[in-house]
Order: C-alpha cells, then sequence, then structure tokens
C-alpha cells in the first residue's frame, strides 16, 4: 500500500513538472488589444459583422482581416472606439436596414383555392407546400424573421406582414438570413426607390396571384436611362444610375415601384 501511494506520488510529480515545461515552453501569448477591442463591441454575439462572434471579430480586427468600423451593431460609437484602439480613423458608414421586397398583404396576396393546414414558419411551409398565397415569390407571413430578430426590432402588422422598428433596428441583418425566400433585403437608409415584388411569373399568370405585382412592363423605365431594367420578368434598379426625378411611379398600373420617403412623410404627419 505505501510503495503504491509513492509511486502514484511520484508519477503525479513527475506529469506535474511536464505540464508546467509544456505551459512555459507551448503557450500561446495573447494579444491584449484583442481583449480591448472586445470589451468595447455590443457582445450581440449575432454574427452581423461576418464571424462567429464579437471575440472573433475583434481577433479578426487585431489581424487585420476585418475592418475597424465592420461591427453593424456597434454603430459608430463602436467603430470610433475600435479605430482609436487599432490607432487609425473610422471611414464613415451608412446606416442599413431592412426592406420587404413584397406587397403582398392579407388584402393585396390572393390564396390558393384551397385552405392551408400544416406548420406556419416560413421555412416549413416554403419546403412543405409553399403557403396559403398563390404566388411563390412573396412574403409567407409565417414571421420566421420576427422570431429571429435579436434586438425586437421587427413586428407583424396587421396586414400580415413584417415590419422594421427602425429606432431598435441595429442594422444585424439576422432577420434577411432567416428568409427563405429572400424577400428581406438590406439597404443603405438613403435609398428610398424600391421595386416591391420578386414576382417572376408571366404577367397574365402573375395578376392572378397578387394585386401590386410588377408586371415587367418596363413603363416605370422609359424615361431612366437603363437605371431600371427588366431582369427576370420583373423591375431590377441599378441604383449607380438612377435619378428619382426620371422613374416613372405614375406609370406603373399597379403600384409596385414606390419611392418610400413618400411613405415615411405620410407616418410623420400621421
Amino acid at each position: 500500500m505505501t510503495l503504491a501511494l509513492i509511486i502514484m506520488g511520484g508519477l503525479g510529480l513527475i506529469f506535474a513538472a511536464f505540464l508546467a515545461t509544456a505551459d512555459k515552453f507551448l503557450r500561446v501569448e495573447e494579444n491584449p488589444l484583442i481583449g480591448e477591442i472586445n470589451d468595447h463591441l455590443p457582445g450581440a454575439n449575432c454574427g452581423a459583422c461576418g464571424y462567429a462572434g464579437c471575440y472573433a471579430f475583434a481577433e479578426a480586427v487585431v489581424e487585420g482581416k476585418a475592418p475597424v468600423n465592420g461591427c453593424p451593431v456597434g454603430g459608430e460609437d463602436c467603430a470610433n472606439d475600435v479605430a482609436r484602439l487599432m490607432g487609425v480613423e473610422a471611414d464613415a458608414q451608412e446606416r442599413m436596414y431592412p426592406v420587404l421586397m413584397c406587397q403582398g398583404t392579407h388584402a393585396n396576396a390572393h390564396d390558393k383555392s384551397v385552405d392551408y393546414y400544416g406548420p406556419t414558419t416560413c421555412e416549413a411551409m416554403d419546403l412543405v407546400s409553399g403557403g396559403p398565397k398563390l404566388c411563390v415569390y412573396g412574403c409567407l407571413g409565417g414571421a420566421d424573421c420576427v422570431r429571429a430578430c435579436p434586438f425586437d426590432a421587427m413586428i407583424m402588422n396587421d396586414d400580415g406582414l413584417p415590419e422594421v422598428v427602425r429606432e431598435l433596428c441595429t442594422s444585424c441583418g439576422v432577420c434577411v438570413q432567416s428568409c427563405p425566400r429572400d424577400v428581406l433585403e438590406m439597404h443603405p437608409e438613403s435609398r428610398k426607390v424600391f421595386v416591391l415584388c420578386k414576382n417572376q411569373e408571366d404577367p397574365k399568370r402573375s395578376r392572378t396571384q397578387c394585386d401590386i405585382v410588377c408586371l415587367g412592363c418596363s413603363a416605370c423605365g422609359k424615361k431612366a436611362g437603363g437605371a431600371i431594367e427588366m431582369i427576370d420578368g420583373h423591375g431590377t434598379i441599378h441604383y449607380d444610375k438612377i435619378d428619382i426625378d426620371c422613374v416613372g411611379f405614375e406609370k406603373c398600373k399597379t403600384g409596385a415601384i414606390v419611392n418610400i420617403a413618400e411613405w415615411e412623410e405620410e407616418e410623420t404627419k400621421a
């Protein structure tokens, strides 16, 4: 018994000495700057920066793999703090917001002739049967984006579509990633002209699916100098060429192309 204790104690001392030596020679010293940058990040770990979390982003910044203003959630103050720690200047970054590229409300979107019974999440409906609406390109209304938002910045409105609460939105883009039909897109705050439709059916068929559908007629872009191009049956805006004064909003018979600045103005008045 005594011999066994001596042997076990000796082995413990040998292993301890080995581990202490390994720790001394194999230790990887961490750059303290990583921790300092991480302390100035919001800690949301949402992945909007393109990395697994805030700490991974901090490591990428120190290694020169990520820009100092790469955290959309932290905003300008965060970018300035990180830039100060890195000894560089933070470039101005315009705020981005999600835009729903669909106007298929309860009133506008036409439902299938048979009632839908089944899972009500967007992901499940898109996979199983396409949901209750005839349009297979529009918003399913299952609120996956609302549930996915880590900042409670999205709600489902009375029309059955998700709506962004801009005061709470951090531009993380998690809602966009959650949409199985890609009808949510991130756009700069200054961008106001949108074709809020992604339907790719021929005009005759698309008219039976939704009242506010892009017919691909190109009437809105005839004076836009190539800034609005018809691709896959619906209008695609080239924002590097667009002149809002040359867009034929009044030419659109369905109202698919909109100037959301007018919507914002009406909301302000209300």
